[in-house]
């Protein structure tokens, strides 16, 4: 089972693919759907946004798909200013006094760990209170060593990401089972599709009662499991071999946890934007 999300996995007339991970258009897309679904159920309208984002390969490719996203969206601002950094920087002064010379409603986040908590870090040292701080579809803002390291100042961050739902009993399970075994370790959504790739694996060969290359395949290509751990509708494939049911999460860090704030039918709390101001959290 392939997690990459290269729309070029599924485009390449391979014979046997699958892939249960959104593709990088359905990250980019999802991300920008749930973040008015933000601004609609928090009645608010940001205007303008900063981006910043790493130059590396990841970063470049989310940049073009964001441009291409972004005018089709219907979101209410527009991007006022655009700074890219390498993500093995050590120092984000410069940057971070450039997107908040823009003077921006919003920022937006295209990072890695250690350059987001870099960033977070320069922030408050430069008193930058935008109205939030939204990751759309990147690492870092959601992972264990972000929250550990920032503290307080974790607190109330956006990252929106394919991401467990926690309305779902089997989610329940898994994570109860997780942290017996891994109590220092993340539960994201890395342990998430880890799990779902074998279950899916699991589930084909129960189905088949063989181990023919031909029977598995065909046993996938019938897959059809609606009791998941990822948000999102039933698992099944389609001609291509990809998942087009696999959803997207708001995550806001609440009480030190990455929270599904969006969308509502699988949020354990409700969103709020705008945020509390470096000083006022914790």
């Amino acid at each position: 089972m392939c997690i990459r999300d290269s729309p070029a996995i599924t485009e390449q007339g391979y014979k046997f693919v699958f892939r249960n991970f959104p593709t990088s258009i359905m990250l980019g897309s999802g991300s920008l759907k749930l973040m008015g679904n933000l601004f609609a159920a928090t009645h608010t309208a940001p205007k303008t946004a900063v981006l910043m984002i790493i130059n590396d390969t990841f970063g470049q490719g989310f940049l073009k798909g964001l441009n291409a996203l972004l005018p089709k969206s219907g979101l209410p601002f527009q991007i006022v200013e655009t700074v890219s950094y390498d993500p093995q920087a050590k120092d984000l002064s410069v940057e971070v006094a450039q997107a908040k010379a823009a003077k921006a409603d919003l920022h937006l986040a295209v990072t890695r760990l250690n350059d987001g908590i870099l960033m977070i870090r320069e922030m408050v040292k430069q008193r930058y209170e935008p109205m939030g701080v939204i990751s759309p579809g990147a690492p870092g803002f959601y992972e264990r060593q972000f929250i550990k390291v920032l503290g307080k100042y974790a607190e109330y961050n956006y990252s929106i990401n394919a991401w467990m739902d926690p309305k779902q009993e089997l989610t329940k399970v898994l994570e109860t089972a997780f942290y017996k075994e891994f109590a220092d370790q993340s539960f994201d959504l890395n342990i998430g599709f880890s799990f779902e790739a074998v279950m899916i694996a699991a589930d084909a060969y129960k189905r088949a009662g063989s181990s023919a290359p031909q029977a598995l395949v065909e046993a996938l290509r019938a897959t059809n499991i609606a009791k998941r751990v990822m948000v999102g509708g039933p698992i099944r494939f389609n001609e291509k071999g990809q998942n087009v049911d696999t959803g997207m999460a708001a995550l806001q860090i609440r009480n030190e946890k990455p929270t599904v704030v969006l969308p509502e039918a699988n949020a354990e709390a409700a969103p709020i934007f705008p945020v509390p101001g470096w000083t006022q959290r914790g």
